[in-house]
């Protein structure tokens, strides 16, 4: 018998009445999702469970009842909306814990609803709303006393997740420092997992903010106490979260071969938990450490798998970056049209989302890969004055190298005298050309009979030359009118 058949039988028990059996269920049911175990802890709801998203019909029951009921099934909606994408969960999963916080409210259940409010608060995360997400569990933590120990622990790492994403790294560790003090003599290995993968991500994200590899060898110290205490508390898919976490540090430290018996051991642990969402994430990490070694079709298959994955529902800063994967590998692989195509693709998502640190890295890596020569000169500068915009307010020293990087593509195919390797001039007047047209269609509004005047050739030559030499150009114009048939055919003498 396994430990979720274990814990289910108490539910038989026959001495239990209808408001204690709801109770078990809820509390079980909160174990499960405690140590990520999705599919037990629908089997503990029972027929309280109805889908993820929909509310659980709580006619009849007494109103601590009633709000516990709302809250698991709001939360496991939130996580189950999380591992398996589909639009709308979140919101209907803020909306059964709200409801839960009223109900906890309205009895003086006070920390009960902080509790409930730091689940509504992951939902906002879960969505990039990193200010509402911040404001949330500030009251959350407000509402405990130095005596909610591990309550409280919880709370503070939940404020830790959000700063990380925020990119708020000092307020990250700060906080991280107290939720520490408070967890010295716990005994619980989930939240004691969850404080070392914190401590781990925040040191990550400040190595590549600062460009120092010490703090990436801190973090991979972490991660590996992180998994530790996962495993003890039989937390499987946390622990394959944290491998995947550790196999992108390996990854940033050039360490291909564990990076991939991580990301192994995070697979098959996925693969038996059926969690296609953080499968689409291990594709991802593993695609990269593809491009890194120069395997691009073994990249280019992971990195499809998972997009099949994330385009189902994912939050668009997801599959802006899968896009940019597939991006780098289609162009290593010479499908150069297919790869400018995905990466315009790529930051037109991204600035459509507000995520704009993504938008500028998409934009980075459009002109890494095509902007010294296959983009127009005019398309490539115009990517990166947007980068360099939406980019104003970083200290990224490992992104500030990239923008510094595309500057010098610019600004080398800018000056025209400069004969670089690879240099032809048909290939460089072949390119003046290409601007000249551009600025034409773009100064008569992509009317092809104007920007032929302007340019001082005839209507068929210049569609000629879009047709056959510069065929990107061709969304420059307006579509072509079709000519009318005559009516009345011109007599025979």
């Amino acid at each position: 018998m396994n430990l979720t058949d274990e814990r289910l039988r108490q539910l038989d028990n026959p001495s239990l009445t209808d408001s204690e059996r709801v109770l078990l269920r809820c509390r079980l049911a909160a174990e499960f999702i405690h140590i990520g175990q999705y599919q037990a802890a629908r089997e503990a709801l029972g027929e309280l469970w109805r889908g993820a998203g929909v509310r659980p019909n709580i006619e009849g029951l007494e109103k601590k009842v009633a709000a516990e009921v709302l809250l698991q099934c709001g939360a496991l909606s939130g996580w189950i909306g999380s591992s398996m994408p589909t639009k709308g969960v979140q919101e209907n999963a803020k909306d059964l814990i709200s409801e839960s916080i009223s109900i906890f409210e309205s009895i003086g259940a006070s920390v009960r609803a902080a509790l409930a409010r730091s689940d509504l608060a992951l939902c906002y995360w879960r969505e990039g709303a990193y200010d509402e997400a911040r404001i949330i569990l500030g009251k959350a933590v407000d509402a405990l006393t130095e005596t909610d120990t591990e309550q409280k622990a919880t709370i503070l790492l939940r404020c830790v997740t959000v700063e990380c994403a925020a990119g708020k790294y000092n307020a990250a560790l700060d906080i991280l420092k107290d939720a520490a003090r408070l967890l010295n003599e716990s005994r619980n290995d989930v939240l004691k997992g969850s404080l070392h993968n914190l401590y781990a991500v925040t040191l990550q994200r400040m190595g590549s903010l600062e460009g120092h590899t010490d703090y990436y060898d801190q973090a991979i110290i972490e991660y590996t106490a992180a998994v530790h205490h996962y495993k003890q508390a039989r937390h499987e898919r946390f622990a394959a979260i944290i491998e995947n976490n550790l196999a992108l540090v390996l990854y940033r430290v050039k360490r291909y071969e564990e990076a991939h018996k991580y990301l192994d051991r995070a697979e098959r642990a996925l693969q038996k938990l059926n969690d296609d969402g953080l499968l689409a994430e291990v594709n991802e990490t593993r695609a990269r450490v593809y491009l890194a070694e120069q395997k691009y079709r073994e990249a280019n298959r992971a990195i499809a798998r998972a997009i099949q994955t994330f385009e189902k529902g994912s939050e668009p800063t997801v599959l802006t970056d899968a896009f940019v994967a597939q991006g780098i590998a289609w162009a290593r692989l010479g499908v150069f049209d297919s790869s400018i195509g995905i990466l315009r693709r790529a930051v037109s998502i991204a600035e459509e989302a507000g995520a704009h640190t993504n938008a500028a890295l998409a934009a980075l890596t459009l002109i890494e890969e095509h902007g010294a020569k296959r983009l127009a000169e005019t398309e490539a500068y115009n990517l990166y004055l947007n980068a360099d915009s939406l980019l104003k307010e970083t200290q990224n020293a490992e992104i500030m190298a990239r923008l510094r990087a595309c500057a010098r593509i610019i600004i080398l195919r800018r000056s025209r005298l400069w004969m670089g390797e690879g240099f032809t001039l048909p290939d460089a007047l072949l390119d003046y050309e290409a601007q000249f047209i551009e600025q034409a269609l773009e100064g008569e509004h992509g009317i092809v009979s104007r920007a032929a005047r302007r340019l001082g050739i005839n209507y068929q030559t210049l569609i000629n030359i879009l047709n056959t030499r510069h065929q990107n150009l061709l969304t420059k114009r307006t579509p072509p009118k079709k000519r009318g048939r005559r009516i009345i055919k011109k007599a025979k003498d």
